[in-house]
């Protein structure tokens, strides 16, 4: 068995909470990796909590210039709607420098849920 943990970076998107509206996470920063994947981890939802993630990308860190990216920059796609006691895993094949993270309530009450970015392929290796 061998230990991945040197070899990636992983910076917390959303800490784990009870959200009851959209969240859109601070810039992560990607430079020094050549890859990265979103983890999105969920628990209970509260009164059918409609709730949907996608990733956003930019060249910068203001907040206008992030927008989605394009399916063909992601391996794996994101569920229609994010279910209860659940992990969903999305890589990233883009090029920008900067990623984030938007959970957006579309209807009910609230659900559990976080997220990190897990960054690979460092150009420094082992990663602290």
């Amino acid at each position: 068995m061998r230990d991945i943990a040197p070899n990636i970076g992983v910076v917390q998107a959303v800490a784990p909470a009870v959200l009851s509206a959209t969240n859109t996470s601070a810039a992560i920063d990607l430079l020094g990796f050549e890859s990265a994947a979103v983890v999105i981890n969920t628990g209970a939802i509260v009164s059918a909590g409609d709730f949907t993630a996608k990733l956003q990308e930019s060249d910068t860190t203001t907040s206008g210039d992030f927008t989605d990216v394009a399916a063909a920059h992601l391996v794996g796609t994101f569920p229609a709607s994010l279910e209860a006691d659940s992990v969903v895993k999305v890589g990233y094949i883009g090029n920008k420098r900067y990623v984030r993270t938007v959970l957006t309530k579309n209807g009910g009450t609230s659900i559990a849920a976080g997220a990190v970015i897990v960054k690979g392929h460092p150009a420094e290796a082992p990663v602290t």
